[in-house]
Order: C-alpha cells, then structure tokens, then sequence
C-alpha cells in the first residue's frame, strides 16, 4: 500500500506542476506531461517487470476493441461538448483553455508525443500499474472505482470543471477496458487514437 501511496503523491506533484495556475504558465505542457507520464510509466514496469506478460498480454481482438471505443468516447465527447455549451455558461471558455494548451508546441510534435508516448505511458501507469494494484487490496471493482478517482483528482489542480469531467469520464473508460480485458493494449490504442482525434485531427473546438 505505501507503493500505491508513493506514486499517488507523485502523480498529484506532478500534475499540480503542469496544471495548477502557480506553475503551468512556467512549463511547457506537452514536455513535462511526457516527462512525467513517462516516468510514473517507467516507474510502474520496474516494479511490475515479473508479471509484465499478464500485464501487456495480447489478443488479435484488442486493435478493435480499441479503436471503436476510441471512437465511442470521441463522439460522447463531441455531443457532450455541444450539450455543455447550452448548459453551462462557463463550458466553452474552459474547453478554450483546454485547447490553448496546444500553442505550446506544434501540431505535429504534440500529436507524436501524444500517439507514441503519453497515451500508452498513462495507460501503463494509471490502469496496468494503480489500477491493478489498488484492485488487488479493494476488489476488481474498488480498485477501478478508486483508480478513477485518483486520476480526476490530480486533474483538480487545472481549477477546469468540464477538464475534470473529462478526466472522469475518460478514466471510468478506460478503467473499465482494463477491468474487463485484465491487458492494458486495449486501453493503450483506445487512449492513443482518442488523444490524436480529440487533439489533433477532429478537435471538437
């Protein structure tokens, strides 16, 4: 538990870091979330190195289980963001904050740094590596139900409500992939082609 503990911390002092209105103006974005997804992910396979056959376990089925949730969650997205915009007044200033990010680097760095590392690293990390330990000490259940909230609370730190509720809606996704197939490589694709989709080629704003 005092691992779990560790790398909750770290993942909150990180993310504070990248988010929190006192220190993201001071970093590139894309840099220090590769940086730190890279090393909470890096973190995560050394200490998983005896089971990481079960944890990156692969079946032909995966690419498409990934890529219609990808695009599942695309278009909950989509329609959510169009719903929010009549909802609530604050919904599209901060979906513009959100896209701001996206000026720190080119199109083609941060959809690179997206595909090839992010994506798979906080799959890595949040669900083969927090999600599975924390279902170990509270239940399949209890561990993707508590992986989730972790991850929407480091979010917190952005003071975003519509990015926290993408945070949680995104990792109740691809918590519960990782719940049903015990492989992070569904997630992994899913979470890869969402982030370029949502990002880069279709943003939804």
């Amino acid at each position: 538990m005092k691992t779990i503990v560790f790398f909750s911390l770290s993942a909150l002092l990180l993310w504070m870091v990248m988010f929190s209105p006192w220190t993201a103006p001071h970093v590139n974005f894309w840099f220090a979330m590769t940086l730190s997804s890279s090393v909470l992910a890096g973190g995560a396979l050394v200490l998983q190195r005896k089971n990481l056959r079960d944890v990156f376990a692969f079946k032909a089925s995966y690419p498409v289980i990934g890529i219609f949730s990808a695009v599942v969650l695309y278009l909950v997205f989509f329609m959510g963001n169009i719903a929010a915009g009549k909802l609530f007044a604050f919904a599209e200033g901060q979906v513009s904050g959100i896209y701001a990010l996206k000026t720190q680097s080119g199109p083609v760095v941060v959809g690179l740094l997206l595909f090839f590392i992010i994506g798979p690293a906080e799959e890595i990390f949040w669900r083969g590596f927090l999600q599975k330990r924390l279902a170990e000490h509270y239940g399949a259940l209890g561990g993707y139900l508590a992986a989730a909230a972790i991850y929407t609370l480091v979010h917190l730190w952005a003071f975003n409500f519509m990015l926290a509720g993408a945070a949680l809606l995104c990792s109740l996704s691809w918590g519960f992939i990782y719940l049903k197939f015990r492989s992070v490589w569904p997630g992994i694709i899913s979470h890869a082609l969402w982030d370029l989709a949502i990002f880069i080629l279709l943003p939804v704003k």
